[in-house]
């Protein structure tokens, strides 16, 4: 076989390789691109606004901590063909199982708040008005899921993934210093040192890149895809793309915020929106199309992680393939969660700007429960086969995570409870 014909035959495997990742892609990028809503979005850029390029360190470290953590749902849903909150109830019994539920929805629903104050900000930003923002999303959302098919939902939440890389060249639009990032965010450091701000900023990042609800939406988008054991690999390879892009668009996110607004006291990403149309109308655009586009996306995948654990414990049809008459409970959860959350932000003078960032770190102190139950059961010899459970090293990892995890809660507590322990700057 000669050179041009090698290169054809690769060419043709490279392509039908390609082919297939793109038809078995998307519960990965999804729930990882997701993970950059509207909490998300606001933490990054007050990190950067409050740090500069300092922690960019921290959020590389992350990246393969959402992986490790990530891809376990994967093996669990392909494997076992049920829900994380089904998994659970299962393995565990009823009492673990509502206390997981009852974990999920706590978080879940707060969170969802969040993404609804990130929507209603950044289209405020253009006069929109918060009620008309909140009906017009419940609306669209509820018109994604009543199409009948897994695959029409999931190709919109794509279109709304590749839309939040909007934020890659908004960061290039302020002209950083790219030595100058590389050199202040590159090797770690804990800038001030040790302080009630840094543990609380710390935290805020951990819980917007590692969340009980990706666990529970992962692993049920896994299963109502229809991905098998064979697909495995192809699911590693898509929440590995999803880690590598929700981390790049949060140092994006915080280069933006470390360069055009550093030392500026920003409090939400429609704030440091706000401060970017002083600059730049177009980068301010940007940034609050970005916000909504966050918001959005992850009030799509946290709806639907609720919804799904529902059915999952309840026996209800929860399948975004199955017909409406079929599953009137799924959507009554669903709206309900939206309604609710959205009527949260319509109060008037509520705290919003400290719900989102407080959410955060509520998500990452109820993270520890989650990946313990996660771990658990990929070590469950009746439920995994050996091919597919946790490796020694896996284990490893997942338990260094969860130690290092506790720890920062536990120096957050320690450091609100006595708040002249640590320097408060």
């Amino acid at each position: 076989m000669n050179i041009f014909s090698k290169l054809y035959y690769g060419s043709r495997r490279a392509g039908k390789a390609l082919r297939l990742f793109l038809v078995l892609a998307g519960p990965g990028i999804i729930v990882m691109v997701a993970d950059n809503d509207a909490g998300g979005i606001t933490t990054y850029a007050a990190t950067g606004a409050q740090y500069g390029y300092h922690l960019i360190w921290f959020l590389v470290i992350l990246l393969p901590v959402a992986y490790f953590v990530q891809e376990m749902t994967v093996r669990l849903g392909a494997v076992t063909k049920h829900g994380h909150a089904e998994a659970i109830f299962s393995a565990f019994g009823p009492f673990w199982g509502w206390f997981s539920l009852f974990d999920l929805l706590i978080t879940d629903w707060l969170t969802l708040v969040t993404e609804f104050v990130g929507m209603t900000s950044a289209l405020a930003i253009f006069g929109v008005p918060p009620l008309l923002t909140c009906v017009g999303v419940i609306l669209l959302m509820t018109f994604m899921v009543l199409q009948g098919r897994y695959w029409t939902w999931e190709k919109l939440a794509l279109f709304f993934c590749a839309l939040n890389l909007i934020y890659i060249p908004l960061a290039f639009l302020v002209k950083p210093d790219f030595h100058v990032v590389a050199a202040n965010g590159l090797i770690p450091n804990l800038p001030g040192g040790f302080s009630n701000g840094l543990f609380f900023f710390l935290m805020a990042n951990i819980g917007t890149t590692i969340a009980p609800w990706m666990i529970f939406f992962q692993q049920s988008s896994v299963v109502d895809k229809g991905l098998q054991e064979k697909d495995i690999r192809w699911g590693k390879l898509d929440t590995l793309v999803g880690s590598v892009a929700t981390v790049l668009v949060a140092i994006f996110i915080v280069i933006t915020t470390g360069t055009a607004l550093k030392g500026q006291a920003i409090e939400s990403a429609a704030q440091a929106s706000a401060s970017l149309m002083h600059e730049s109308r177009l980068m301010g655009t940007l940034l609050a199309i970005g916000l909504f586009d966050a918001g959005l996306l992850g009030a799509i995948c946290i709806s639907l992680a609720s919804s799904w654990a529902f059915g999952e414990v309840f026996g209800w049809a929860h399948s975004l393939n199955r017909k409406v008459r079929e599953r009137p409970w799924f959507y009554v959860i669903y709206v309900a969660a939206l309604i609710t959350a959205a009527g949260v932000v319509l109060i008037p003078k509520a705290p919003l700007v400290l719900i989102t960032l407080f959410v955060q770190v509520v998500a990452v102190t109820l993270l520890p429960a989650a990946l313990v139950f996660l771990v658990l059961l990929l070590n469950d010899k009746n439920l995994m086969s050996e091919r597919f459970r946790n490796t020694r090293l896996q284990n490893v990892i997942v338990t260094v995570i969860v130690v290092v995890i506790i720890v920062l809660s536990t120096l957050y507590a320690v450091s609100a409870i006595f708040p002249g322990l640590f320097p408060s700057t």
